[in-house]
């Protein structure tokens, strides 16, 4: 593709911010693939032959309209769901999408500076390494935001495969390369076979590693019940409606009872755990009875520190807690100052911190496995569950996606608990309280789900796995390593040739 011509050259911002916007069509719930790798293809091209400062101005728009239309959902969550003020609501909308803006911004300015300004080196090795830093570094600075990172495009096409050989971020890498690939497939000379021949690999590379078992079953299988209460959040917490919630999750429960294992969402009671042990204590016996045990989502009172956590308790033979580790911003805690948290106070708004659980916690147990937990929005940072895999025979998640409302964030969400299967090759269990609950195959496929904001309760089984795929056992560093190799050798060619 040959440089931007000037009539577009003078309205890159706008089709930055157009094209950013698009990007976000390639994720749940509309799932256009194809604009996964046209956005970032798009982006570079606008970025080729702009000096630091321009490029870094693109990239702000690119990604702020990535995040404007992939992530407006927090107004609902925020001030529709939360109540918060407006302008509260707006201010803490536009702060995030101008800081994840800011990546691709900081990106456009390192690349205008530093890499090679045209050519295959710089769309199929330079450029691809930097993204994968970017979007690794966006995972876990200031306690990270890993959403919306290019490689959850590659669900449901031959490119997923890649991800228990290398993980989301190199499924990011792969996609990345293919965007640099298009990128050279349009413009004229000996490249342009080059990357043509690459796109052909990296498609059939990732139809044969789809063939592959990477793990193996246990010879166990697992009845499993999903509960969905379907209890609107502006609703649960209110006193007069506890009776109510309480008698929904009992009723579906003893629906539920004979699956080996039963699972309530996040958080699930309007009751802090011991508040509910009386009504517990009944569904435990009638549990029992049926040979059933139970994995509850639920707050509660943590004496040794005198905090509340968000945990999943595990009732079986024996109790046994998993405690949340990652925190929501401005859900579960308020990384504010105490003039800030004053007026929240005399606002009447929530200003409650809650408390992490240990950062390393053994897999709970529960109908004869060992099960690997994760909590809301813990699913998105992949690496986190590594540790855990090679005991885990199954993966479960518990979510409170009420928050979002009608949103895009339920499916969002949903997509990243797809990749974490995908990764470990582990059968996930998912319940929430609103939807989307699933069952998620070792290959990421939804088997089953129920429809959202309808109580209900999912049956279905699942293989016991054991075994680690190749990123299980490595995890992000070699890829990592070799983003960096990628980076040094743009930036030594461009040192050599300062205008290539």
């Amino acid at each position: 593709m040959t440089p931007i011509v000037p009539a577009l050259r003078r309205h890159a911002v706008v089709l930055a911010l157009l094209t950013g916007a698009l990007h976000s069509l390639c994720f749940a719930p509309f799932g256009w693939r194809p604009f996964g790798v046209l956005g970032v293809a798009a982006l570079w091209w606008l970025w080729d032959g702009e000096r630091a400062r321009r490029a870094a101005l693109i990239g702000l728009a690119w990604g702020g309209g990535l995040f404007l239309s992939g992530t407006y959902w927090l107004y609902t969550s925020i001030h529709v769901i939360g109540h918060a003020p407006l302008a509260l609501a707006f201010f803490l909308m536009l702060g995030l999408v101008v800081i994840m803006g800011s990546y691709t911004a900081l990106l456009g300015a390192l690349e205008g500076r530093f890499l090679p300004r045209f050519g295959a080196l710089r769309h199929l090795v330079a450029l691809p390494a930097a993204w994968v830093l970017m979007e690794w570094i966006r995972g876990w600075f200031l306690s990270g935001f890993p959403w919306l990172a290019l490689g959850y495009s590659a669900l449901d096409t031959p490119f997923a495969a890649y991800a228990p050989l290398v993980g989301i971020y190199g499924v990011s890498a792969v996609l990345a390369v293919g965007a640099g690939a298009l990128i050279e497939v349009c413009r004229p000379g000996r490249p342009r076979r080059l990357a043509a021949g690459l796109l052909i690999v990296l498609v059939t590379g990732g139809a044969s590693l789809g063939r592959i078992d990477w793990v193996r079953p246990t010879g166990r299988t697992v009845d499993v019940a999903v509960v969905q209460g379907a209890i609107p959040q502006d609703e649960k917490w209110q006193h007069d409606n506890r009776a109510h919630t309480l008698e929904v999750y009992r009723s579906l429960t003893e629906r539920a009872l004979g699956a080996r294992l039963i699972v309530w969402p996040e958080a699930s009671l309007p009751l802090l755990y011991h508040e509910a042990v009386p009504y517990l204590s009944a569904i435990y016996a009638e549990a029992t009875a049926a040979h059933s045990d139970l994995l509850l989502g639920l707050l509660h009172y943590e004496v040794s520190t005198g905090g509340y956590r968000n945990g999943l308790v595990a009732l079986g033979p024996n109790e046994a807690w998993y405690d949340k580790r990652r925190l929501v911003p401005f859900g579960e805690f308020f990384p504010v100052p105490p003039m800030i948290r004053s007026w929240m106070k005399l606002g009447g708004l929530d200003y409650v911190d809650l408390e992490p659980g240990p950062a390393t916690q053994p897999p709970l147990e529960a109908a004869g496995e060992k099960i690997g937990a994760t909590i809301c929005y813990e699913d998105a940072y992949a690496a986190d569950q590594l540790t855990v895999l090679g005991q885990a025979t199954l993966l479960v998640n518990v979510s409170n996606d009420a928050w979002f409302g009608d949103s895009t964030a339920p499916h969002q969400h949903l997509e990243i608990t797809r990749m974490r299967a995908l990764e470990a090759g582990r059968w996930l269990v998912r319940s929430t309280n609103n939807g989307v609950s699933a069952l998620i195959d070792p290959h990421g496929r939804v088997v089953e789900q129920i429809p959202q904001f309808v109580p209900g309760v999912l049956r279905g089984t699942v293989q016991a796995l054991t075994g680690l795929t190749p990123y299980a056992r490595t995890g992000n560093s070699p890829l990592l390593l070799g983003a960096v190799l990628g980076v040094l050798v743009g930036v030594i060619r461009r040192r050599r040739a300062p205008d290539a």
